[in-house]
């Protein structure tokens, strides 16, 4: 088994501050390498990451947390996510979420992304005027996508605030030093979401409207097949937890990005119509999600080494989205970037059902920071999330102005 030059420790504070030096060092080495600490392989390029995403001989084999008594609504929404499904489970339940999905709900919402990313951005400009520091996460990040999630789903205005408490909790059951507090408040987390959403469900059967979950309670497709209650409760789940995560970091580690390089804000300001590749940049640039595991389901050939049946294997996102074979000069952000196969949402049949909306909810976020301040500055150090596989800020300082 390889071993990297220098050992990737996903728990180092300075890994976890900015793991790009230690991926280059490691992808010298060779491309899939085998990591003892988590028991798995690793793979750091992108042509052999990629290969982990798409390959049908490697899979998302769910295995419940155990004790399966004290994990149980967690693995319950585990057991049930498409996330965590192969063909032909998988292929039949994105077919069903594809088809409400198809209904329009993305471009509905759009309208009323940008409006309350306005008035996000408003508020925190009339906080700051330019000279007190305001929290970008806090007044901004962390708002949008769960009411857009929430706005999607139909969860009425009183009940908002409880999603981001119970998705918070839930995906730090996806590190790797988690304490046993974590596990427990993680469990309790998916226990209330999931009773929550039966209600939620069981009112969306006797009246209907026009939100995703009424039209995850009637849809069916071609052969009269339907989702279950759990598949119905795991997928609104999964929808708040990864939309959430996912562009909750991006606009927090994009933003400090721009701020970091004042040419490609400026940039950006003098020509907006760069802001749909510069998402694309920003999360090529800082992946919002660093590691997905799969399984092999027989012995596989990858990178000069053999991943054994049932043995894991992780694509690290944000070793293969800086491959300097794939991304020129991957180090310097580029908004103007127009070649730009990052992997940031995937790949294969387990690419991010949800990309659409969080494309939407990005360009509105990053457009209105760029129409509603003439100047956009740190205001302060901010603190990044100890956690690795959800790479994150913990706040966000900056000076806004009109």
């Amino acid at each position: 088994m390889t071993s990297a030059l220098v050992p990737l420790d996903l728990t180092d504070p300075a890994v976890v501050a900015d793991p790009y030096p230690a991926f280059a060092r490691a992808r010298a080495v060779a491309p899939v390498q085998w990591h003892e600490g988590l028991g798995l392989w690793l793979a750091f390029t992108h042509a052999e990451s990629n290969a982990v995403l798409r390959d049908r001989r490697l899979g998302r084999i769910w295995k419940d947390k155990e004790p399966e008594s004290r994990f149980e609504s967690f693995n319950l929404i585990h057991r049930n996510a498409i996330l965590e499904m192969e063909p032909p489970h998988h292929t039949r339940l994105r077919r069903l979420i594809s088809t409400a999905f198809a209904r329009g709900h993305v471009e509905r919402l759009r309208p009323w992304v940008e409006e309350l990313a306005g008035r996000l951005v408003d508020d925190l400009v009339e906080r700051s005027a330019g000279t007190e520091p305001v929290d970008l996460l806090t007044g901004m990040a962390d708002q949008l996508p769960v009411a857009v999630i929430a706005e999607l789903l139909g969860v009425p205005e009183a009940d908002r605030p409880l999603l981001r408490p119970w998705s918070n909790a839930i995906v730090k059951m996806y590190e790797y030093d988690r304490t046993q507090q974590r596990e427990d408040d993680a469990e309790r987390a998916a226990d209330e979401f999931v009773a929550y959403l039966r209600g939620l469900a069981a009112e969306r059967r006797a009246n209907p409207g026009d939100d995703l979950v009424s039209h995850l309670v009637t849809v069916r497709d071609a052969d009269g097949d339907k989702l279950t209650e759990d598949e119905l409760v795991t997928t609104c789940i999964l929808l708040l937890n990864a939309g959430h995560e996912a562009t909750v970091n991006v606009t927090g580690n994009g933003t400090l990005a721009l701020l970091r390089n004042p040419d490609q804000l400026r940039r950006l300001r003098e020509d907006r119509t760069l802001l749909p590749t510069a998402i694309e940049e920003l999360m090529r640039f800082d992946s919002p999600l660093q590691l997905f595991e799969r399984t092999a389901t027989e012995d596989v050939e990858m990178g000069g080494i053999t991943v054994e049946q049932g043995q894991k294997i992780a694509a690290l996102l944000g070793s293969a989205n800086h491959d300097p074979a794939v991304f020129q000069v991957p180090g310097t952000l580029d908004v103007g970037r127009a070649e730009n196969p990052h992997i940031s949402f995937g790949a294969g049949v387990h690419f991010c059902i949800g990309a659409p909306l969080a494309r939407v909810e990005l360009q509105a976020s990053f457009g209105a920071l760029l129409d509603r301040t003439t100047s956009l500055e740190l205001g302060g150090e901010p603190v990044r999330r100890p956690e690795f596989v959800l790479r994150g800020l913990g706040d966000l300082p900056v000076l806004l102005a009109a």
